[in-house]
């Protein structure tokens, strides 16, 4: 693409992605200084589009935001009124007390959200304030400057020939130039991997570590509703093979939003995290809310899990690193929203001074500083071991060890420091041999369904004629390897069914179905062999989820 000649259009910040750090980043520049010139570029059809969520929200970020938020009408109709946590077995369940932990964990002021509709609300006060968005705008290369920053993206990238060959139809996008680039593409963004990879900013962070978050909407029967109430679990149908857990989340209009998350770092490389979740819903407690009701939406995408020990340095030369694409879910709560829009306040301020001193295309060191001394920083910090017990040590260890970790935490001091994550998601599978296939029950079609079925209420599209954007370093290592050696775990661990093996021995055969993507990431973060990269498609491809 290097000999393609663009048009180019000079802004004083350029954002990627409309999820919450996005916007907010570009709602608080505007905010700063109405006279900024501010783009945001989102790879989805419409702003709230790609984006899912459980979602519980802290409205702590908005509160810093938009303080009037509710005058200006942000669609957080549904405060949390009950909180339950369960351990699970499987026909029943052990409610866990919520009085022995520590405040932090508390629902008490939070909303049940559709975080795809909170940003649509978001985008509309962003543009309100004069802030440029284009959705299907896909950003697929950054653009470099003479001494190695970055200057700008490319996007819009349109019509390449299925061989990524420039073709009579081809159109080749613009050059949009920035005096810094903010990428808040979400986990694992393709831009995002890139930065961190060239200017070695996890170089001194521990590996970043992933769930991968399984999610559907359902209609349900009025006199099974219960507005407000918040139901988390751990335990069953993981068991030993994965760390994870499940949420109910009954949210307005006699609707729920269900789903399971379940951790990277599995082992045993016959788990099939789709299929958990359909078994999940079996659970004679959750059975019985499903029955009668139907589901309207389906959707997967990988969750950032490593917190304070696996944030890269979030600044670069021309630029910073914003939200998911950093990693600031603080796991216990399953809450990153709030820290995502905290990190594009402190990512636009920091912007906005050094515009203002003359400065353009250095590293927003104050923006580093301040997401890891700032509200980020602390909210993470007290509960740095908690993933670290629950990969090590189980759901007991979780509970155990990490709630009296995060007691101490809250009182400004831990017994255990700050533990390390060790392995990558990637390099902790284990080899198929050492371990049982599992049996999954067969989905009834009623509470539970197979996998393209239920992708197809994700709603996603993708133009059959250009370029897969999943692509394999070597294309006989799913064959000739991932297959012997981990059973070809691709065919599980995607939730959409992109990845298949055909045929039997020797006539094998390695096939990518990239029309079904969802845009997980979780195949570029759990392959074993690191052999695919997840990368943008064409702008408006992929999901269209109507309020995940």
């Amino acid at each position: 693409m290097a000999e393609i000649e663009r048009e180019s259009m000079e802004y004083d910040v350029v954002i990627v992605g409309a999820g919450p750090a996005g916007l907010s980043a570009a709602i608080r520049l505007k905010q700063k200084d109405a006279d900024l010139n501010v783009v945001v570029l989102e790879k989805g059809s419409e702003v709230g589009a790609h984006i899912l969520s459980g979602a519980v929200l802290d409205p702590a970020g908005l509160d810093e935001l938009i303080p009037d938020w509710k005058a200006k009408g942000a669609p957080l109709n549904t405060p949390v009124k009950s909180d339950k946590f369960y351990l699970l077995g499987e026909a029943g369940q052990l409610p866990i007390p919520t009085f022995p932990m520590p405040p932090l964990m508390n629902n008490h002021g939070n909303y049940i959200v559709s975080m795809g509709n909170v940003c649509r609300w978001m985008a509309e006060q962003a543009e309100e304030l004069g802030v440029e968005i284009f959705p299907g705008m896909s950003c697929s290369e950054l653009v470099y400057g003479d001494n190695g920053e970055v200057k700008g993206v490319v996007a819009g990238v349109f019509g390449l020939e299925a061989d990524g060959s420039i073709g009579e139809n081809t159109e080749p996008g613009m050059e949009l130039l920035g005096k810094y680039v903010f990428l808040s593409e979400g986990v694992r963004g393709s831009l995002s991997k890139e930065v961190i990879a060239k200017y070695e900013l996890d170089k001194d962070a521990e590996p970043q570590k992933f769930g991968i978050g399984i999610k559907e909407i359902w209609e349900i029967d009025p006199a099974k509703h219960d507005e407000g109430a918040v139901f988390h679990s751990l335990g069953w149908p993981l068991g030993k093979n994965a760390a994870g857990g499940s949420f109910v989340y009954h949210a307005e209009n006699n609707q729920i939003f269900i789903g399971l998350v379940t951790a990277l770092n599995y082992k045993n490389p016959h788990v099939y995290p789709y299929m958990e979740f359909q078994r999940f819903k079996h659970h004679p407690k959750i059975a019985k809310l499903l029955e009668g009701g139907k589901r309207v939406a389906y959707g997967a995408r990988a969750i950032a899990q490593g917190g304070w020990q696996s944030m890269p340095k979030a600044c670069f030369p021309g630029g910073a690193i914003l939200g998911c694409s950093v990693g600031l879910v603080n796991v216990p709560r399953i809450k990153g929203n709030h820290n995502a829009m905290f990190s594009g306040i402190a990512a636009a301020d920091a912007a906005y001074a050094a515009i203002k001193d003359g400065r353009a295309s250095d590293e927003l060191t104050e923006y580093n500083t301040e997401l890891r001394e700032g509200p980020v920083g602390k909210d993470l910090f007290k509960v740095r071991n908690v993933k670290p017990f629950q990969s090590n040590n189980g759901v007991l260890g979780a509970l155990g060890l990490g709630g009296f970790d995060m007691w101490t935490n809250t009182l400004g001091f831990s017994l255990f420091g700050t533990k390390k994550h060790g392995k990558s998601d990637a390099e902790a599978t284990g080899e198929a041999a050492d371990y049982a296939p599992i049996d999954y029950p067969k989905p009834d079609g009623k509470i539970s369904f197979d996998r393209l079925t239920n992708v197809a209420f994700s709603f996603t599209n993708h133009e059959e004629s250009q370029p897969a954007h999943l692509k394999l370093a070597d294309p006989s290592i799913p064959v000739d390897v991932n297959l012997p050696k981990f059973a070809g775990p691709s065919a599980r661990y995607c939730p959409a069914g992109v990845y298949e093996f055909v045929g039997e021995g020797d006539d094998t055969t390695f096939q990518i179905n990239f029309q079904n993507c969802v845009h997980c990431k979780t195949c570029d973060i759990k392959d074993p062999s690191q052999n695919i990269t997840w990368t943008v498609p064409q702008g408006g491809d992929g999901p269209n989820y109507p309020n995940m």
